[in-house]
């Protein structure tokens, strides 16, 4: 009873240095609040249920009437597993900057938790901290702010794929748990992974395609058959809710169901069958070699398979195709014309990483235990050197790997500055600094600091509106992924403009243009209003 007490308090405790080593990188990026998906929720969440899709921003966002005379939501606004926490955090917190942050606090730590626990539950809590420790420092999950060099859109921003991720590791590991459990402990064990299988798909709905794996999940844990209906209950609760839900708000009870599966159409990017088929390695070596460690787990965990028949590896092979399958399908592989999903995206692997690093630590751990024992005595200290010189140099890498961490530290400093100006009425910018700057116009509590309104023109624009001569511009330069605003073009004393501000990184700076006489500036079309005040 002692010893079985001392498991769970130590369970405890790391599980809850995980989550707070999640928040913790959460709180050294310190991303700002982005725009287009992150605001679209955040909107939508502000005036559910009541949400105004006839209204800017949601007129933009892609919906239309379906060929059966359905409406087609915009996917954003239908994620209630995101929609209603944040929702949630704005009525407690206010809606400003510290309910965002809250937000994307929970799905950092539920992601890494349930990576923690689900990998725990199969291999222990060595294998577990190990597979958190790879993801914590690696660039694809620390070079996430636009505003710096980013590899791609996870920690600290509020998307659905972390927090689904999350919640589909855990239920992963509470039925791991439920597999060594037996009567009313099985049954509360596997209602708990029913659970959270099914506010999994509330965040991120493509992780239904694992479900079909579950009955599989279940025969290689050796839990019996019927028991999947134990499992279905939950799941079935909570979809049931989802519809009645959707009925209320939407007035139709597929209208969630609907939104992702007509999702998608003809990619900006170029895609080919060939490199459709191959997403899930441009996932992770194209945006970082760093990536590459992920690909070499799942070699190693088809290795250790192969050699020792374990059980807990095929159940991780299971688990991460059960998501590459239909998504690599979905990203090309059926048509190159129709994406529907965009697996050559990180992120969208996220939901799996937990089965991709405990398939490789537990196949090296199960490996290991295949030598001899004298080999194994004499060759401990040299193999513990061995892990620890490759952990030490991984996370050097990584670290290295980060050219810059601007964190917030600009878009403070714009609030500090703009807060009570009276002089200053009206600011334009590009689409993508409009929808953040609305956070930075109230203070973190969301109480108003500047009363002026934010205009703003569509960021694929290449030429300047003739409104934004007659007041301050917001500009940068994107140092990452982003398209330049308007194509490249910048404000220069040489043509006129004047500097009334630069934050003290040069990553933000407000220029005006104290007259347009003699001038004949570009036409376009005008631009829409970003006005949240």
């Amino acid at each position: 009873m002692r010893r079985r007490l001392r498991r769970h308090r130590l369970a405890l405790g790391l599980t809850a240095l995980v989550a707070a080593c999640g928040v913790g990188l959460q709180y050294v990026l310190m991303v700002p609040p982005l725009y287009f998906d992150p605001y679209y929720v955040w909107l939508a969440a502000r005036d559910w249920p009541h949400i105004p899709l006839e209204q800017w921003p949601f007129s933009e966002v892609p919906h239309q009437v379906t060929r059966v005379g359905l409406v087609l939501l915009p996917h954003q606004v239908t994620r209630v597993g995101l929609v209603l926490p944040a929702r949630l955090a704005q009525e407690v917190l206010g809606p400003g900057q510290a309910a965002y942050f809250t937000v994307t606090a929970l799905g950092v730590a539920l992601f890494f938790t349930g990576c923690f626990l689900a990998v725990r539950s199969l291999f222990g809590n060595l294998a577990g901290l190990a597979s958190v420790l790879v993801i914590l420092v690696n660039p694809l999950f620390t070079m996430t702010n636009p505003f710096g060099h980013e590899l791609g859109w996870s920690t600290g921003v509020m998307l659905p794929d972390m927090p689904g991720a999350g919640l589909f590791s855990l239920g992963m590991a509470a039925l791991v748990t439920a597999s060594r459990r037996s009567g009313r402990g099985r049954t509360r064990w596997l209602l708990a992974a029913g659970t959270c299988y099914g506010l999994a798909f509330l965040s991120r709905e493509f992780v239904a395609f694992m479900f079909v794996a579950i009955p599989v999940f279940l025969v290689l844990l050796r839990i019996p058959w019927r028991r999947n209906v134990t499992v279905g209950i939950p799941m079935a609760a909570i979809f049931v809710a989802d519809l009645v839900h959707n009925q209320l708000v939407w007035g139709n009870p597929l209208a969630g169901l609907i939104s992702a599966a007509e999702h998608g159409g003809l990619s900006r990017d170029h895609v080919t069958r060939g490199l459709a088929a191959e997403s899930f390695l441009r996932a992770f070596h194209d945006w970082s070699p760093l990536g590459s460690v992920f690909i070499a787990a799942v070699a190693l965990a088809v290795a250790g398979w192969l050699v020792t028949r374990d059980r807990r590896l095929l159940l991780a092979l299971v688990w991460f195709l059960a998501l590459a399958v239909p998504i690599t399908l979905l990203s090309g592989v059926l048509d190159p014309k129709s994406i529907s999903l965009r697996a050559w995206l990180p992120r969208y692997w996220d939901a799996v990483l937990p089965a991709i690093l405990g398939g490789g630590f537990g196949a090296v751990a199960l490996l290991w235990r295949r030598v001899s024992d004298r080999s194994r005595n004499r060759l401990r200290t040299p193999a513990a050197l061995a892990a620890t010189v490759l952990a030490a140099g991984y996370v050097v890498m990584c670290v290295r790997a980060v050219p810059d961490l601007p964190r917030d530290t600009a878009w403070n400093e714009l609030r500090t500055w703009l807060r009570g100006r009276n002089d200053i009425t009206t600011i334009y910018s590009d689409r993508r600094l409009a929808q953040t700057l609305t956070f930075y116009t109230r203070d973190p509590w969301g109480r108003t600091t500047w009363n002026g309104r934010i205009e703003s023109w569509p960021h694929d624009h290449y030429s300047l509106p003739v409104e934004a001569f007659s007041a301050p511009v917001l500009w940068t330069r994107w140092r990452g992924q982003e398209s330049q605003i308007l194509g490249g073009w910048s404000p220069t004393a040489e043509k006129g403009w004047r500097r009334l501000w630069r934050s003290s990184d040069g990553l933000l700076q407000i220029w005006d243009h104290p007259s347009t006489l003699g001038r004949t500036p570009p036409v376009t079309t005008p631009p829409e209003r970003s006005d949240l005040h």
